[in-house]
């Protein structure tokens, strides 16, 4: 199986202007053209953590996900990023993971942040999802997921998991230390895009944005509170090394996971 190449993509978003957010990230990304397999891009990226999302919301046949799809073909890698989607009458914090040939997979953010309100103007997703990008296995998450290690729980199914997210500076901690341990307890390789700046609600972010090896250790990182991108490889034969050296998937609980 080959490495995959994973770009994580740490920018300031422009308060609630889609048009003005994909225009900057259009640009931001296109010198990764023949040099990545995976762009990763926040949450939320063409709004920022918005609770407008009546008003916000494109439908799956909108403007961001043709321009994802646009991107992708450019630049003959995947992307992936959430938005906020309407559908059937519902507002969704979507995960989008689009492929080169113009294929979606959605992953509806599970975990809302009650303490944002987001309960309140979204709908939760009700299924766990994992992406098949070039032989890799990948588990789609969004922000606030990272704290529930239960739903991310590796049954065997997924090699890496992308984390998305409008992750305040004031919980930095959290965010850094929780990245590592899902990767440690789960044996794959962990990458966790955050954005950086000011939000129109005067909340503060400081990236922190990282890709992590199945050991907890950092491969590759933006600087913190910079904008930035910073690319490397997810490295399959030292994956199936390790986890066949030190096995410790085969004690692990058996559960059922209730959603």
């Amino acid at each position: 199986m080959p490495d995959l190449k994973v770009s994580i993509v740490q920018r300031m978003l422009h308060w609630e202007d889609a048009d003005a957010n994909r225009r900057m990230f259009a640009e931001a990304i296109a010198p990764l053209k023949g040099v990545t397999d995976l762009i990763v891009l926040p949450e939320m990226f063409t709004t920022g953590f918005s609770m407008r999302s009546a008003e916000l919301a494109e439908a799956m046949d909108g403007p961001t996900v043709d321009w994802m799809r646009a991107q992708a073909a450019l630049l003959d890698a995947a992307i992936y990023g959430s938005a906020i989607i309407t559908q059937e009458g519902r507002c969704f914090n979507r995960g989008l993971f689009v492929r080169p040939d113009g294929e979606v997979t959605a992953y509806d953010k599970r975990h809302l942040f009650r303490f944002a309100k987001e309960t309140e103007h979204y709908a939760a997703g009700s299924e766990r999802v994992v992406v098949n990008w070039r032989g890799w296995r990948i588990l789609l998450q969004i922000c606030f997921d990272l704290r529930f290690p239960v739903f991310a729980r590796n049954r065997g199914d997924y090699d890496a998991i992308l984390y998305v997210a409008n992750w305040p500076e004031a919980r930095r901690f959290p965010w850094s230390q929780l990245l590592i341990a899902r990767a440690i307890e789960n044996q794959c390789h962990v990458a966790g895009v955050n954005r950086v700046g000011m939000d129109g609600k005067g909340i503060h972010y400081s990236g922190e944005s990282v890709l992590i090896d199945p050991r907890g250790e950092l491969m590759a990182c933006v600087e913190s509170s910079q904008e930035g991108i910073a690319t490397g490889s997810f490295e399959w034969n030292a994956l199936e090394d390790f986890r066949a050296r030190f096995p410790v998937a085969m004690e692990a609980d058996d559960f059922d996971l209730r959603l």
